[in-house]
């Protein structure tokens, strides 16, 4: 499935390099114009970061979003700084399809899987983000990436997959914003150790060649971000593509 992906600060689209706040590219179109662009093209789900709400839980644009999901006929997907169940009850309330959460996943995993288990697994992605170290452990960052963690993906998965894990989507940083290709071995490695798990990749895509690239990867879904906003391909281009596989 190609999943395309706006980030907000502001009400505003963004994208920031390599997560970096001071690294900001704004875009003209509002979100509801980008969405509808994309449900136009042929988009059946969506994926929103809200940039504020990661930097600071009480600046969540909650209105902004609400609007969006209300005015928006497929599944939209939220994440941005999730620290607590409210976080996760006020998202799903005002009708998000499912809450992503990253570095309180890695934080309290006790916490995150009991949301699972309450929640149902359908509603939660786990979304890990992770520095390949030169000896090849997958270690996953947190806090937009300026801390390491210590933990590895296969440990943080291992404790989850009882809880009935079942959506992850996963960044190798070193790819993100880059429009260099994404990390296909990668993808093809977590598929195949962990199959009940529908992997998310994103990262890196820059052209069509790329979402070709991941066919046969095993992944279930392909974020598309800066790739969409500065116009390298459409959706209708990479759905087509993903449809051939």
């Amino acid at each position: 499935m190609i999943i395309p992906a706006i980030d907000l600060i502001g009400g505003k689209v963004v994208r920031l390099y390599q997560g970096d706040y001071q690294q900001k590219t704004e875009y003209t179109a509002s979100p509801q114009e980008r969405f509808d662009l994309y449900v136009a093209a042929g988009a059946t789900q969506l994926h929103l970061v809200d940039l504020d709400g990661a930097k600071n839980s009480t600046q969540r644009q909650l209105d902004v979003i609400k609007s969006l999901i209300e005015n928006t006929p497929v599944p939209v997907q939220i994440g941005g700084g999730i620290r607590t169940e409210q976080d996760v009850k006020d998202l799903l309330d005002i009708g998000a399809q499912r809450v992503v959460i990253g570095s309180t996943a890695v934080k309290n995993p006790e916490m995150v899987a009991g949301w699972l288990k309450q929640y149902g697994p359908e509603r939660i992605v786990l979304a890990l983000d992770i520095n390949i170290t030169p000896e090849g452990e997958k270690k996953i960052a947190i806090a937009g990436w300026q801390e390491d963690s210590g933990i590895t993906i296969e440990s943080l998965l291992e404790h989850y997959l009882p809880a009935g894990l079942c959506h992850v989507l996963c960044t190798d940083i070193s790819k993100d914003g880059t429009l260099t290709g994404s990390n296909v071995a990668l993808y093809r490695e977590l598929s195949a150790r962990y199959p009940t798990i529908l992997w998310q990749a994103s990262g890196g895509i820059g052209s069509i060649a790329d979402i070709e690239a991941l066919k046969g990867s095993g992944v279930a879904g392909i974020i598309l971000g800066r790739s969409l906003l500065e116009g390298k391909f459409t959706v209708e281009e990479a759905i087509a593509c993903w449809q051939d596989a």
